[in-house]
């Protein structure tokens, strides 16, 4: 079953997977002793998210380690990117707003 990556991303401990393995490939062991958790949820969770392809899982001996598909992740940077355009926008109008805002303050002054 291929499962959806933005399902994937919307658990706090699969984002916080994802931000560890970011740094370098972990084995599941080192991946588990970062949480208060059992080692089969942590299990489940790199179960996800290797699904939805964005951890890819290297044996190398007798360990696996995951790392970071960046390509799959910028699957999500190309959704966010839409609404990138918007915020851009209105924080440029926040900011202009501002300024004017504390133009008038000074010439009052």
């Amino acid at each position: 079953m291929r499962r959806d990556i933005f399902q994937a991303i919307a658990d706090p401990t699969r984002r916080a997977i994802i931000a560890l393995i970011a740094l370098h490939a972990m084995t599941p062991n080192a991946i588990a002793e970062q949480f208060d958790t059992s080692r089969q949820a942590v299990s489940k969770h790199l179960k996800i998210l290797t699904e939805c392809e964005l951890l890819k899982p290297n044996q190398q001996g007798r360990e696996i380690y995951y790392s970071l598909d960046i390509e799959k992740m910028k699957e999500v940077d190309r959704w966010l990117d839409q609404f990138r355009a918007i915020w851009e926008s209105r924080f440029d109008s926040l900011d202009a707003y501002l300024a004017k805002i504390q133009k008038e303050r000074n010439d009052d002054q």
